[in-house]
């Protein structure tokens, strides 16, 4: 028996996993707040772009006020998709509505499997890590990818529990993800999640607060010894709490260590990972938290920098060149700055 789905937060990440779950036959539902978001996609169907082209797909809507309709029939599995201040909100909403066996998987930044757990429960929380998968909302009812789909070469979609185990539900969304892109069961949801959250720190960081886009930041020179330091600070955080953490751009987290240590080669091996991360990106792939400060939103900023400066202090450590980016980028979303590069000279870090 198919899973009974429900997506929950229909922007760049809902839009572009929940319209592609619809085209390949699933039984899912879309979640929105916005009526308006709704009623276009009813009407017209949800358009999907990406490299490979562009797609219309007409999945089942609903609205928020709708979710009594689950009543009957319970969801099996929701993915989240809300912004993470949004979190503890959206997870009460549909936790009514999940099965007896039902649980919430997270499909955000940050790391909010704990707020959920706080509603359903450890047991009925998982957690989906992404990478190489760049989207963007850019009008209702379109959503276009801005990374190049992963496919055999590259696992997009990483899918645990917070205990580790591979359990049959946590095969049952994999093999969901796998009509989107290429996906894979892990048994080391915290170690992704951390190494995740030190990519986000560097790429949501230095776009708000320097206005490049992510294209841009990686292939600025100027930023390199900026991006090696704050990887090298949040790797450094990560292992102080045990977490064993994957490559972070291509490069094990030793390699960045090293290269902030300054060791040569390691620097040339960071190179040599950025530059191929670009070669996976198209020129206007722009982070969420950027994408958020041009349209005047609210943005994550606090759960991926603040997250892991805010863990920093909390165990003692100094990471210096986090709490200078963050800074800048309080101070952009605050209105008192303007986005440009030059707000990130002088930066520097605790682990060159």
């Amino acid at each position: 028996m198919s899973l009974h789905i429900g997506v929950v937060g229909i922007g760049g990440v809902g839009g572009y996993i929940g319209g592609h779950l619809a085209l390949a036959g699933e039984d899912v539902t879309l979640i929105s707040q916005r009526q308006e978001n709704v009623e276009q996609i009813r009407r017209q169907g949800l358009r999907l772009g990406d490299t490979r082209g562009e797609q219309v797909a007409r999945p089942a809507m609903l609205h928020v006020t709708e979710l009594g309709n689950f009543a009957a029939r319970p969801l099996d599995v929701v993915f989240l998709c809300v912004k993470s201040y949004d979190t503890l909100r959206a997870s009460a909403l549909i936790a009514p509505y999940l099965a007896a066996d039902g649980c919430i998987v997270s499909m955000q930044n940050g790391m909010n499997e704990e707020h959920i757990a706080l509603v359903v429960g450890w047991q009925r929380t998982m957690g989906v890590v992404m990478s190489s998968i760049g989207v963007n909302a850019v009008e209702l009812g379109h959503v276009i990818r801005t990374s190049t789909p992963g496919g055999d070469a590259y696992k997009v979609f990483r899918v645990g529990r917070p205990d580790g185990k591979v359990t049959p539900r946590v095969e049952e969304v994999v093999r969901a993800l796998g009509a989107v892109d290429s996906a894979v069961a892990t048994t080391n949801l915290w170690g992704e999640r951390w190494s995740k959250l030190v990519t986000n720190s560097i790429s949501h960081g230095l776009s708000a607060a320097s206005g490049l886009t992510s294209h841009e930041l990686l292939k600025a020179d100027f930023l390199r010894p900026v991006i090696i330091g704050l990887a090298a600070e949040g790797i450094r955080v990560g292992q102080s709490f045990g977490y064993s953490l994957v490559p972070i751009y291509g490069a094990s987290p030793g390699v960045w260590t090293a290269a902030a240590a300054g060791d040569r080669h390691s620097a040339m091996e960071i190179n040599r990972s950025l530059t191929e991360r670009l070669g996976r990106l198209t020129a206007q792939e722009r982070p969420s938290v950027a994408q958020d400060l041009l349209r005047g939103r609210r943005t994550e900023l606090e759960y991926t920098n603040g997250l892991l400066v805010s863990k920093a202090h909390g165990l003692g450590l100094a990471v210096p060149a986090q709490e200078a980016v963050l800074s800048v980028a309080r101070r952009i979303e605050r209105g008192e700055l303007t986005p440009h590069p030059r707000n990130l000279s002088g930066i520097t870090s605790s682990s060159a």
